[in-house]
């Protein structure tokens, strides 16, 4: 396959008690789709766990050489799609991940710079997701668990790979069936997370510069 070809999804298992993702349920919904004219859907589960899961990701990075990565997470208490803007060299883990390790105040990469940005056209996908009438945000926190780790990773790895064109991070809210579970919490059908995905897939293969709006926040 060649890069032109290929878009890069991914998700994850389910963590922390939870017995779904939404983000390995909506990447595999897309697997195989001809998203844009020669432009196919290639999705992976990752194991959430420190290590392992950038292994993984970058064995099909090699493998597929993408012209775009899209990683999916989730985020229970989120209420809307969050693009994440900036990936972060730090693992601090409040809670194991699925292998049981809980690294604390650890770079993701020894040797590399305090921070990433995503090379997505976050604001231009988050306002084509608005207008569809999809909710959407610009975020500026993928946190500290397995999530930024991967998204950091991701990034790290983008930098050798000049093929990869575009590479960053979605964190996705509880789906309803989860949210029941959690009292109060936001969700989100899948349905409309996977409309809002294909939309931003197609958003960004169309976008050379991001837009120039404001997404900030004030803290």
């Amino acid at each position: 396959m060649n890069a032109p070809d290929c878009l890069l999804i991914t998700g994850f298992e389910p963590f922390d008690g939870e017995s779904v993702n939404p983000s390995a349920q909506l990447v595999l919904q897309l697997q195989g789709e001809a998203i844009a004219p020669g432009a196919r859907v290639e999705a992976v589960v990752l194991p959430c766990e420190f290590g392992a899961a950038l292994q993984v990701l970058e064995a099909h990075l090699d493998r597929l050489r993408p012209r775009l990565v899209l990683c999916c997470g989730q985020a229970g208490g989120r209420t809307a799609l969050s693009f994440e803007r900036v990936a972060i060299n730090l693992d601090d883990a409040r809670i194991p991940d699925n292998a049981g390790a809980q690294p604390i105040d650890r770079p993701v990469q020894a040797a590399g710079p305090a921070a990433y940005f995503a090379t997505l056209p976050v604001k231009a996908m988050t306002q084509a997701l608005r207008g569809a009438g999809v909710p959407a945000e610009v975020s500026y926190t993928a946190g500290t668990f397995v999530c930024n780790h991967v998204f950091y990773g991701l990034m790290h790895l983008a930098q050798q790979r000049p093929w990869l064109r575009q590479a960053g991070f979605l964190h996705l809210p509880y789906l309803p069936e989860q949210a029941a579970q959690h009292p109060q919490a936001a969700s989100m059908a899948l349905d409309t997370m996977g409309a809002g995905l294909r939309l931003a897939l197609r958003t960004a293969l169309a976008t050379t510069q991001d837009l120039q709006v404001s997404e900030g926040t004030l803290c």
